[in-house]
């Protein structure tokens, strides 16, 4: 499988991967290489990739606990903090081993320390293969607030290695499936289409192709001014969702594919009511995610909840909430203002 030049760094795949990070650590010199890891990826892919690094330098492991709840700057203090106290200084080099969480909070770790050192991503789910490691986004959590704290920077480069997928579970696997769905509905309908047909899908072809496209909008907007923006759909409400349900004591947290899901259905809706967005397209996106996700019912005493939380949106500029919506599959609208009525609208729509 070919590479693919991103705006400062490549991305590898499988055999080839490896042998460039092994020249990457030649040219580069580094005087220690930290690999960031949490305890799942520790016990099922460390193994793996230690036995395929060929290099002479010191290594040290940090590790730090799994889940969205522990991507914080709590997190990142100690992992400063072993940095620090390994010995580490500006010539080391950072190796995330993990989930999105690893990549989005290592990320940004190595990018404040020191004022900056490199790191590589090596994502091993899904999720962070297909949107997490590739793009520059780095950061952490403020509370339950998603990603409000953190910074662009790019890695030295991607390496994708589909061997992994096979330590994480089907519920993993279909959470990544959730932003190759956004992908498809908004950028490249042969996508969705494959999804929805089911016919001899080949994850890697996925993978690679949804790299290929969050690349090409990245090369393009690479601060999220204009066209990046659309890799947001879905994730306006979905965050909000996502963010409800990590807070809730009486609630099972969802994974963020779970909860982007459900923020599809529900922007697909707005987008019929706002911009005409077929309705047959609508429940059409709505019959794909709930023939793949397990539906989770909204209560309405929830709603109000949901809808303060999507106050603290990223996206939001003077309070006003913005929302990418469809005009059709692959015709998008940026910085749409939708009425709290209407949101509460679509919820009751999934649930319908």
């Amino acid at each position: 499988m070919k590479s693919i030049q991103a705006v400062s760094y490549p991305v590898h795949f499988q055999e080839k991967a490896y042998e460039s990070l092994s020249n990457l650590i030649v040219q580069k010199n580094y005087s220690t290489i930290f690999i960031l890891v949490d305890e799942n990826t520790f016990e099922h892919c460390y193994p793996k990739f230690i036995s395929k690094l060929i290099t002479d330098k010191a290594i040290e492991v940090i590790e730090i606990e799994s889940g969205e709840i522990n991507k914080n700057l709590e997190t990142c203090i100690g992992v400063w903090n072993a940095i620090t106290e390994l010995g580490g200084d500006r010539k080391s080099l950072l190796i995330t081993l993990g989930g999105g969480v690893i990549t989005d909070l290592g990320g940004f770790v190595a990018s404040c320390f020191k004022r900056g050192i490199d790191f590589v991503n090596i994502p091993t789910t899904l999720l962070s293969m297909v949107d997490a490691s590739v793009g520059g986004k780095t950061g952490v959590d403020l509370g339950v607030l998603k990603n409000q704290i953190g910074l662009f920077a790019n890695p030295e480069m991607v390496l994708v290695d589909t061997d992994y997928l096979t330590t994480v579970s089907e519920r993993e696997i279909k959470s990544g499936t959730a932003e190759i769905i956004k992908y498809g509905i908004t950028y490249d309908i042969k996508l969705f289409n494959q999804i929805k047909e089911n016919k001899g899908l080949q994850i890697a072809d996925l993978i690679f192709r949804s790299i290929e496209i969050k690349n090409e909008v990245v090369l393009q907007d690479p601060k999220e001014k204009s066209l990046r923006k659309i890799l947001n759909f879905g994730h306006t409400l979905g965050h909000a969702i996502e963010s409800f349900y990590l807070e809730s004591e009486d609630k099972e947290n969802l994974t963020h594919g779970e909860a982007i899901a459900i923020g599809m259905v529900c922007e697909s809706y707005i987008s019929n009511k706002l911009l005409g967005f077929k309705i047959k397209k609508v429940n059409e996106v709505k019959n794909v995610i709930l023939s793949i996700y397990d539906k989770t019912t909204l209560l309405k005493e929830d709603f109000g909840s949901i809808i303060d939380l999507l106050k603290h949106d990223k996206k939001n500029v003077n309070g006003q909430v913005n929302f990418v919506l469809l005009n059709d599959f692959e015709n998008h609208q940026l910085d749409c203002k939708v009425a709290e009525e209407l949101i509460i609208e679509s919820m009751e729509f999934y649930n319908s």
